[in-house]
């Protein structure tokens, strides 16, 4: 390995090469897909959805979708 700098650039498309080689065009898209970066904030809109709705009817979607 070589301990010459490189531009990002460079360093990316030598670890999307080397993702390629290693575990193939599927493989390489799925591990990626690890590190996309959503937007928004999950957590308080998960809260905003969540305190609309009763635990009766969480349990009759539940009930729906199990039978």
């Amino acid at each position: 390995m070589s301990s010459k700098t490189r531009d990002i650039n460079t360093i990316r498309k030598m670890g999307l090469e080397a993702l390629l080689e290693k575990l193939g065009p599927v493989d390489m898209v799925e591990f990626m897909q690890q590190f996309d970066s959503d937007y928004g904030n999950y957590t308080k809109e998960r809260y905003a959805w969540l305190d609309n709705i009763s635990i009766e009817t969480i349990i009759k979607q539940a009930k729906t979708k199990k039978g």
